[in-house]
């Protein structure tokens, strides 16, 4: 069975549909989601500078009977969000059967990999290729205590497809010295999923600061850089397991890969070819 649209899902089904104040209700939303939400409906809508019917309107609208169902869908949302590892890992049935098991966690994940799909916006993908691919433009990727892999990952295929890629250390002491070298030409690429982290939003914030557009790879829930992300790619996570899976964000990744190299054709097949030959040369591999 699919699972239900989150708020945040539903209002990017309606985007087209509302109003100038829905849209200015849904920022407010959306700001700390979903944590935003659960104030009153007094304060959220003169947070939002509209009227309380206004807001009852905008639940209605997302399929909601009121504004207190709308509140309870994403509190539910916001408790979930915040469940450790290991109480997260009490609400899903474990067959006690392999099999079972793997057959389980395999259909999570292939409804994650779906909603994904569904949820990324042709736009937001074409716009960061487009980034990725200006070779004018000096990448720069870091990611967190889980996502370290896949920025490691990202890394490893574009430093091969075109130069001026760095991959930030893994200390946040050395990281002034990353954004030393940011620019209105800077792109940051930032994985954050939930139990995120002060660090990596502190580093988006100065990276912005210095002018450097802002890429960022989260969770359905979306990290707290979305607020200043110029490009926000949320992936389905959650899966039959004490840890979160990220296996929707290397779809996207792997997916942009391909297209950066695409677009960058020519100089990226020089790149490989040289770069087989330092392999030849060095012989750091085995001959096939």
């Amino acid at each position: 069975m699919a699972k239900p649209l989150s708020v945040k899902e539903r209002l990017h089904d309606q985007a087209a549909a509302l109003t100038p104040a829905e849209r200015q209700l849904t920022g407010v939303l959306m700001r700390d989601y979903p944590v935003g939400g659960l104030q009153s409906i007094t304060k959220i809508a003169e947070a939002a500078g509209v009227s309380t019917p206004t807001v009852i309107r905008l639940a209605r609208k997302l399929g909601f009977d009121g504004f207190p169902e709308l509140q309870s869908a994403m509190r539910a949302e916001a408790s979930a969000q915040f469940k450790t590892p290991i109480g997260k890992r009490d609400i899903w049935d474990r067959p006690d059967d392999g099999p079972l098991a793997f057959k389980a966690f395999a259909e999570a994940v292939f409804d994650n990999l779906s909603r994904t799909i569904d949820r990324l916006e042709p736009s937001t993908f074409e716009a960061i290729a487009g980034l990725l691919s200006d070779r004018a433009r000096g990448l720069f990727l870091s990611g967190g205590r889980i996502t370290r892999s896949n920025a490691d990952y990202f890394y490893n295929h574009l430093q091969i497809i075109r130069p001026d890629v760095t991959l930030l250390s893994t200390s946040p002491n050395v990281w002034p010295q990353y954004i030393l070298d940011m620019n209105a030409r800077s792109v940051l690429i930032v994985f954050d999923i939930r139990r995120y982290e002060s660090d990596l939003e502190r580093l988006a914030e100065l990276s912005k600061e210095r002018g450097a557009a802002l890429v960022l790879f989260t969770d359905q829930w979306g990290s707290p850089i979305s607020r200043v992300a110029d490009h926000v790619v949320n992936a389905m996570i959650e899966v039959p397991s004490s840890w979160d899976s990220t296996l929707a964000i290397n779809l996207v990744i792997e997916a942009l890969i391909a297209e950066v190299q695409s677009r960058v054709s020519e100089s990226a097949q020089g790149r490989i070819e040289a770069l087989e030959e330092m392999f030849r040369a060095t012989r750091i591999f085995r001959k096939s």
